[in-house]
């Protein structure tokens, strides 16, 4: 094989795979948009709803500055919720402190969350996001503490506390 064959081989495949990329891959947003929720807006409903940042994260998957949250430092016992339907996410008591700056838990409640793959970083991630309305909430690591040494890392944005009563 000369190298022009190769090169003009190469070329030609390259163009192949690029074009039918869609055609066998979804985008994460596609593959979201496709699944229906409970809770469903438009985009312009969710901008009446929440506040700009709340909107940037649960909405665009955007992540809060660490230390922006002062449900980080929150200590009462209660439930956090998501701020874009309300749904319980997690108890106060699987909260710990991590050092990171953001909220984190070891464990949701039932049937609370769900999780996908998150390639916008070099290596994937496990992304966790509402059950209910699939707000993105943030993401979960294999650093955490017993009982399941997992560490739901969370915007605080896309959270709202609930002291229990």
């Amino acid at each position: 094989m000369n190298r022009r064959t190769m090169l003009t081989g190469t070329a030609a495949a390259a163009a192949v795979l690029i074009a039918g990329k869609d055609m066998f891959f979804k985008t994460k947003a596609e593959a979201k948009a496709s699944k229906h929720f409970e809770v469903e807006h438009t985009d312009a409903e969710w901008r009446a709803r929440l506040a700009p940042e709340q909107f940037n994260v649960l909405r665009r998957e955007g992540t809060e500055a660490p230390s922006s949250s002062a449900l980080e430092n929150e200590h009462r016992k209660g439930t956090y919720l998501c701020a874009g339907c309300e749904l319980a996410l997690y108890s106060s008591d699987t909260k710990f402190e991590s050092g990171t700056g953001w909220p984190s838990f070891w464990a949701p409640l039932p049937n609370a969350v769900e999780t996908s793959t998150d390639f916008k970083l070099i290596a994937p991630r496990t992304e966790v996001h509402c059950r209910r309305c699939g707000g993105h909430l943030g993401h979960v690591f294999d650093d955490g503490p017993k009982p399941t040494g997992l560490r739901y890392c969370m915007n605080g944005v896309a959270l709202e506390f609930k002291p229990k009563a």
